[in-house]
């Protein structure tokens, strides 16, 4: 595999995993306009020029993925949201 299909994974895995979570959330919490607009985005990936990528640019999306994660976690935490997985993964 190479380096631009490396950076195309990592962003489709950061993505996908957003899309989870606001799955989890939208059936108590309902936000149409949010998912749309992670779903373009996640269709806007396969057009991205990889090339002109860089690994910090990778890394600015991933830690923006877990900042989002950390922001999200009480609502898991406090019931608000139903939960993801039935077990722990990590």
């Amino acid at each position: 595999m190479d380096r631009t299909d490396q950076y195309r994974l990592r962003i489709q895995n950061c993505v996908g995993t957003i899309l989870e979570v606001h799955s989890a959330i939208s059936r108590d919490l309902e936000n149409q306009e949010f998912l749309a607009q992670f779903e373009g985005l996640e269709q806007a990936i396969e057009t991205l020029d990889m090339t002109l990528v860089s690994e910090g640019d990778i890394l600015m999306v991933e830690q923006a993925t877990n900042a989002l994660l950390q922001e999200l976690r009480t609502l898991f935490e406090t019931g608000q949201a139903r939960r993801i997985c039935t077990r722990e993964l990590n």
